[in-house]
Parts: C-alpha cells; structure tokens; sequence
C-alpha cells in the first residue's frame, strides 16, 4: 500500500502536505467532510508507511486526485468470485435478456458517455475521471459478456472499442502503463469483433506511444504502419493522415529524420483541407492543418530542427484553447526548441506555462517531460 501511494504522490510531484491542501480543495469542491489538517498529515503519513488502512472515503478521494485504481493504488488481490448457485441458469438467462434488450439507442447512450467523458479529460484532464471511467468500460464490458448474438454484439463492441481506448489513453497520461497496455489490448479485441478497422488502428496507433515512452519508439514505428497497412482503404483519410503524423512524431523519437519528414508530408498530402479538425467517422480524431502543424512542430523539435521554434509558435497561435493537455505539451516543445537554442530565459517561461497546465490536468506523462527539461536549464 505505502509504496504505490507515494509513488503516485511523487510521480505529480507532490510533497504530503501539497497531497493534504489536495485533499481538502477536493473536499471543499464537493462538499465532503474530511478530517482536519493536522489529522490529514497525520492520515498521509501513515497510510505511506502502512500504519493505517485507507477508508472508502479517503479512497475516493484519492482515486480523483491520482487518477489510479484502488488496486494500483493499494495493490488490492482481486476479490473471490461469489460462489455461484446451485441453479444459476436462472440468473443467467435475466442477463441474457437483458443484454438482448440493449437497443441501439441505449448503445447511443453509451458513446454519448465516452463523449462527455472525452471532452472532460481533454479540458480537465484524466485523473479525477478514474472513477467514471472504470463505471463506464463495466457496463459495456458487461453488456457485451452476455449479448448472444452478432447483431446485437457488433453495436455494443464498437461502443466497447471507444470507450477502452479512450480509457487506455487516460491511464497512459496518468502514469498507469499496465492499465494503459491492458485497455488498448480490451480496445482492439472490441474492434475486431464489431468489424471496425478504424477503431483498432486507432487503438494501434495510440499503443504504440506506450512502446516509444517505454523505451522501444522503432517497434512503436512498426505498430503504426501495421495499423495503416491493415486498415488500407477502409480508413478515413483524417485517420490515415493521424496515422502518418504519429508515425513521424515516432521516427523523431528513433532518430530517423528522413523517415519523420516523409510521413508528415504524406500526413499533409493525404488530409482533407478546411478548418474542420473531427473526423465524421471517427469520434476520436481531430486533426487539421492547424493540429498537424503542432505536430510538425513537435517533431522538428525532437529533430533538434532551428525552424521547429517558428513552427511552434504558429501553432500555438492556432490552438484551440480547449486542448489544455496538448496545450501542456506545446509548451514543452517551444521550451526543449529555445533550449537547442541556448535561450534558457524562454525555454524557463514556457516550463512555467506548461507545469500550471500539467497541474490542471494531472498529467504524469507531461510532468516528466517537464521535469526532465527543467534538468538541463
């Protein structure tokens, strides 16, 4: 128990007291009674030495502010299934018809929920959704267990797909790199069931940022073009243009120069023209000129290109100001390019911007880019 908390403490970059003034802002915001201060240094305290068990209470609390699961958290062993009645075909057949009964507005339902909770994580980012989200995947999970036939399994995998994605891409931004392969993993078997290459080369494409960050960008490059390979025509072209702009930002990362600049101008060939960024069939993307010169702007930077200062700030005077996590990294690339540059009075002030955003959105993954950065000022 100690040690995963104060793992996911210091992984924000928190020391305990900032982790008990968390506590009580969240506390205040939604009007949840907590223990005093001096009893919550007192909590956080032994809770990391295994002193103290944490309650259901404080649990929850933690779940929102860490974005991790109670098990990642607290290394909980899955629970004991209940053993199952002597007689269960009866309970059986209720979740049989019951997932029978899923009708297609109900599965509308559902990727209107992966809707909301997307346009929250990319403005608030993914830590305080841990909760809704795991609610979310059961209940898809659950309806898909026990739907029995294709016509009524197809509606809810392709619901299924999405939302596992979404979540994976969550967990991967909060630091929870199991939870993030294993979400991906549940996202791609979805889509394969429900027939939808463009849900798993989305699900492929963002896997493989959990190969490069792990170390490994060249394999993370090889998922990429599997993933548009496989899809061919029946991609989108939004997606095949997302697929080509991930796959540069990805040779930048293996040091493959050539390699990244054929991609973004197969990206820039390939995507179709006009300020509109949403892909109409698929929910997932957004990509415009203005979103791929961000991503040319990234990739020039990890490059160590000169020109990559003058492509960042165009794109950040065409950002969309609800992108606060890309925001975060946007600053982090202007930041590492006026490094290059030798420009620390600069590269500092962009650090600053991005650190408030991280903090706004509780983003692991950022804050480490952050972190390593402010290392070479």
């Amino acid at each position: 128990m100690s040690e995963k908390l104060r793992q996911a403490r210091k992984a924000r970059g928190w020391s305990q007291e900032r982790l008990v003034r968390e506590i009580e802002r969240h506390a205040r915001q939604h009007v949840l009674d907590v223990a005093s201060t001096a009893s919550l240094r007192v909590y956080v305290s032994e809770w990391e030495n295994g002193r103290r068990t944490v309650s259901s209470r404080y649990a929850a609390v933690l779940r929102a502010l860490l974005g991790m699961t109670d098990r990642e958290l607290f290394k909980e062993e899955p629970r004991p299934l209940a053993a199952a009645p002597v007689d269960g075909y009866e309970e059986l057949i209720s979740r049989v018809d019951s997932a029978r009964s899923v009708s297609l507005t109900m599965v509308d339902t559902f990727m209107n929920q992966t809707e909301l909770l997307r346009s929250m994580d990319r403005q608030m980012g993914a830590a305080s959704l841990v909760d809704q989200m795991a609610g979310h995947l059961a209940a898809l999970e659950e309806a898909l267990t026990f739907a029995v036939l294709p016509g009524t399994r197809r509606p809810i995998a392709r619901a299924l797909a999405g939302a596992a994605t979404l979540a994976a891409w969550q967990a991967l931004d909060a630091g929870a790199v199991d939870r993030a392969w294993r979400n991906y993993e549940l996202g791609k078997r979805a889509a394969q069931e429900a027939d939808e290459p463009m849900y798993l080369a989305h699900a492929k494409g963002e896997q493989a940022y959990v190969l490069a960050d792990a170390g490994r960008p060249e394999l993370g490059v090889e998922l990429i073009r599997d993933a548009r390979q496989a899809g061919g025509t029946r991609l989108s072209p939004r997606l095949t243009a997302w697929l080509y702009a991930a796959e540069a930002e990805l040779c930048a990362r293996a040091g493959r120069p050539d390699e990244c600049r054929q991609a973004l101008d197969a990206a820039a060939a390939v995507l179709p023209g006009g300020e509109e960024a949403r892909d109409s069939d698929m929910p997932s993307i957004f990509l415009n000129r203005a979103h791929l010169a961000r991503w040319r702007g990234n990739a020039l930077v990890l490059l160590g290109n000169d020109d990559a200062v003058t492509a960042s700030y165009d794109a950040l005077a065409a950002m969309d100001p609800t992108f606060v996590r890309a925001a975060s990294g946007l600053r982090c690339d202007l930041a590492q390019a006026h490094l290059v540059r030798g420009e620390h009075e600069e590269a500092r002030t962009h650090l600053q911007q991005a650190r408030l955003l991280a903090n706004r959105t509780g983003s692991v993954r950022h804050r480490r880019r952050i972190e390593q950065l402010t290392g070479e000022l």
